[in-house]
């Protein structure tokens, strides 16, 4: 039952009408789509090729020979008062913002697949659990794949969680999986939320794919954006490169700190996930102050070296003309939002 019962649920009544109501929805297809066409597979890439690559071909170093280094906070005794982030690897993190508790795209069962113990994370990763969190004002997700929401840990969330903000449909996941309706917020893009302290959350797009079943983009994917009245942030989800990272950039006039999708990407899947030259290209449209690379570090979904994404990123940031500070904690470490001078190693360069 609980094999079945992941594959979530797709929106039904009222909630499939307001989803159709969306700008972004085509009634003729019954999915979600993108601000400009999206291919799945790049052009001279067939998914029968990818497959064979993926499932039999060897590839070097995908996975560390040794075990990520990691730190454990105890989050549960952090004083509220103090803005900063805890990165869990992949895309999964925490992070205190003027007095509210966020948790976004939290995987903590240790599988990133609907097949129980089919996609484990890396040694030495799964080092934090629901148990270790302390009530959350706002658990956010950016979409339904099975690496950004868990149905395991949803649901030992369960009693922690003040409210949940998702794109339209994915609240259908948390419906059928015993969350109470005032608990959610489902939101479209280009929404804002006014949250406490003079918080404000913004939704924006994404450019990227959604679904948990065979039915693909019937639920909507977002990225984030939270001011408050010294803080700018930027949480970009899943996406490939497109046209929304510079109009955020002008309309926001620059963040202070942005998260950007830099990992288990592959050219042939180049339109939905970044190249780490993108995810650069993309922290400069944004006019950030700091970039924070993620979706990397904690599970293997493409073939590249599993360090790859950092070394590389690194090196082109490092080369270029414009250097920004990178943020590259070891999992676990804290990131004070407040100090953008803090320094970080290059964890992954001690490993083989």
């Amino acid at each position: 039952m609980m094999l079945i019962k992941q594959f979530g649920q797709a929106p039904i009544g009222n909630r499939l009408k307001k989803l159709q109501a969306s700008a972004h929805y085509d009634t003729k297809t019954g999915t979600f789509l993108n601000i400009h066409e999206t291919p799945t597979l790049t052009e001279g890439y067939s998914m029968s090729q990818v497959m064979y690559n993926f499932l039999f071909k060897k590839h070097p170093r995908v996975n560390p020979s040794q075990p990520i280094p990691v730190i454990k906070t105890d989050i549960t005794s952090l004083d509220l008062t103090q803005n900063l982030l805890i990165w869990f690897g992949h895309s999964s993190y925490y992070f205190q913002l003027n007095g509210q508790r966020f948790l976004v795209d939290p995987v903590f069962s240790g599988n990133a697949s609907p097949i129980p113990g089919s996609n484990k994370p890396f040694k030495g990763t799964k080092i934090y659990s629901a148990q270790d969190m302390p009530v959350i004002d706002y658990l956010v997700i950016t979409h339904d794949h099975y690496d950004h929401l868990d149905y395991p840990t949803i649901l030992q969330l369960q009693s922690k969680v003040k409210k949940v903000i998702c794109g339209l449909g994915v609240g259908q996941h948390f419906l059928y999986w015993g969350y109470g309706l005032q608990q959610l917020i489902e939101l479209d893009w280009h929404q804002k939320l006014n949250l406490a302290n003079l918080t404000e959350l913004y939704t924006a797009p994404a450019r990227h794919f959604s679904g948990r079943g065979f039915k693909r983009n019937n639920t909507l994917w977002l990225s984030f954006v939270l001011t408050t009245p010294s803080f700018k942030l930027y949480l970009g989800g899943d996406s490939g490169y497109d046209s929304h990272f510079k109009e955020l950039g002008e309309k926001f006039q620059g963040f202070d700190l942005v998260l950007l999708d830099n990992g288990q990407y592959n050219p042939a899947w180049q339109a939905i996930h970044m190249l780490p030259y993108e995810t650069l290209q993309a922290a400069h449209d944004l006019k950030t102050k700091r970039l924070m690379p993620v979706h990397n570090s904690k599970f293997k979904l493409s073939v590249h070296p599993w360090d790859e994404p950092l070394q590389t990123i690194s090196a082109l940031n490092a080369a270029g003309s414009q250097p920004l500070p990178l943020v590259t904690p070891t999992i676990g470490e804290i990131v004070w939002l407040d100090q953008p001078d803090q320094p970080f190693q290059h964890w992954w360069e001690q490993l083989e």
